[in-house]
């Protein structure tokens, strides 16, 4: 087996690996588990760093006062867009990484984040007009994409037996840039600065991720743009039914980061410094604890662990249903960073089951070995960034429904008790497709492939 190091040649411009099988024990162990975890850092650096600028704008209406002449209304529409524009992106990201290399893809994507900051750094002033504000966030969308592309490269680092963790690291190490940027912004808010100085901070930091990319990481000759598995994903159900499942758990994770903030000034007139205080810290816990989503995923199956996520989802929404009728800060605020938590956790163990389902697809269409292994991973690589794409829409149908019940009720009371609604479907829909175990009658009318397919994704 050729070492990585003695394989990585100056091609088209970078650093490219010839020769990569992290199912190969030897070689993971002699040289690939190095490598992989070298070009995980670096792609966590870049996606952190994405995901502070997608979210930026959460923290950017919160220094936005009455001399702005915006309604709260205004500024969830921003907020909404924002998160929209960072869904859409995620797409083309994905196969940006074969098309391009991992390596290079990262370099490219995150020197595309000084066009978002730069161009916040010169509007940010009252007097700017709504329709400006609103490009900018849209702007700021392109941080999205970093996940899509970033969890693509770094799938096809890894062994399988290894991606519930990694996978899981990576995503929640991008995903704490949302309370990251949102601590930045409560020591400039502490320290009487003004949003030009958040924004001055990311700027150089923006560069350095781009550098350390170009210097310290690789790209894979063999990720390549599989047409043909990028079809059989699109029509391939459990593509659309991982999708739906994202949408409960990631899509609630960045919904309520961009919206958590403002709904605290505006249901319970906090100001921008006591929100800012808070804030951060549901985001916070839900990332942190995402790679421990992935790792029980790996250990009990992401299927027993993303339907109980969903039951503890609904248990937290109802609190805070609860607490927004009865106006109950200390409540509201405990519930509401208890869904966060769950929400990462959620994050972590669905995303596990995206690998594993194709993988027993392929044991349950006869495939094993490499042959099984190589369909999985096809499948999982071609599906990722859609269920990505899909998932972080969800953010967007958060922060719409949030616009509507602050509009027609005054209140978030209306928008959480749809989501408790949709908690429940998605607790349904895990069991129906994942867990629940044929019926005899069923099991008599199945063939024996479609049968352990149906008993093997509880562990998947």
């Amino acid at each position: 087996m050729t070492a990585p190091s003695s394989s990585i040649a100056p091609r088209k411009g970078g650093r490219w690996i010839e020769q990569w099988d992290p199912e190969d024990e030897t070689f993971w162990r002699e040289t690939g588990e190095k490598v992989a975890r070298r070009n995980l850092l670096f792609s966590v650096l870049s996606e952190h760093i994405g995901f502070s600028i997608w979210t930026l704008w959460s923290v950017m209406v919160l220094f936005m006062g009455p001399e702005y002449g915006l309604t709260p209304a205004d500024k969830f529409f921003i907020i909404s867009m924002a998160t929209l524009v960072g869904a859409v992106v995620r797409v083309p990201y994905t196969f940006a990484v074969a098309r391009f290399g991992g390596r290079n893809w990262t370099i490219v994507s995150a020197s595309l984040l000084l066009l978002p900051t730069t161009a916040a750094f010169v509007v940010m002033e009252p007097g700017t007009s709504f329709g400006t504000f609103l490009a900018c966030a849209m702007l700021a969308g392109v941080g999205g994409g970093n996940f899509a592309s970033s969890m693509t490269n770094i799938n096809s680092f890894f062994p399988l037996r290894k991606k519930g963790w990694a996978l899981g690291l990576n995503a929640g190490g991008g995903n704490i840039g949302v309370p990251v940027v949102q601590l930045v912004a409560l020591a400039v808010i502490g320290a009487a600065g003004g949003p030009r100085v958040l924004l001055g901070i990311y700027i150089p930091l923006i560069v350095v991720a781009a550098v350390l990319g170009a210097l310290y990481m690789d790209n894979i000759t063999s990720v390549k743009n599989d047409t043909g598995a990028a079809k059989e994903a699109v029509r391939d159900p459990h593509t659309w039914i991982m999708s739906f499942l994202y949408i409960g758990t990631f899509g609630s994770f960045i919904g309520y980061s961009f919206a958590f903030g403002l709904v605290l000034q505006t249901q319970f007139g906090r100001t921008p410094l006591q929100a800012a205080y808070v804030t951060f810290i549901g985001p916070l816990l839900g990332s942190l604890i995402r790679p421990v989503g992935g790792w029980l995923a790996d250990k009990y199956g992401g299927a027993r662990i993303t339907l109980g996520n969903f039951v503890g989802m609904g248990a937290a929404t109802a609190v805070v249903v609860v607490a927004s009728m009865q106006k109950s800060l200390p409540l509201f605020t405990t519930a509401f960073i208890v869904l966060f938590v769950l929400s990462g956790l959620g994050n972590g163990s669905t995303y596990k089951m995206i690998p594993g389902i194709f993988q027993a697809k392929a044991v349950a269409l006869g495939l094993t070995g490499e042959a099984a292994a190589s369909y999985g991973r096809r499948l999982s690589g071609a599906s990722m960034g859609l269920i990505g794409a899909v998932g972080a829409v969800g953010g967007l149908g958060i922060n719409l429904a949030l616009r509507q019940s602050f509009l027609t009720v005054g209140s978030g009371t209306g928008a959480f008790v749809a989501f408790l609604a949709f908690y429940a479907v998605c607790f349904t829909v895990t069991w129906a497709v994942y867990l629940r175990r044929p019926a005899p009658a069923e099991t008599h009318a199945t063939s024996a492939s479609e049968t352990k397919a149906q008993l093997s994704y509880a562990e998947v």
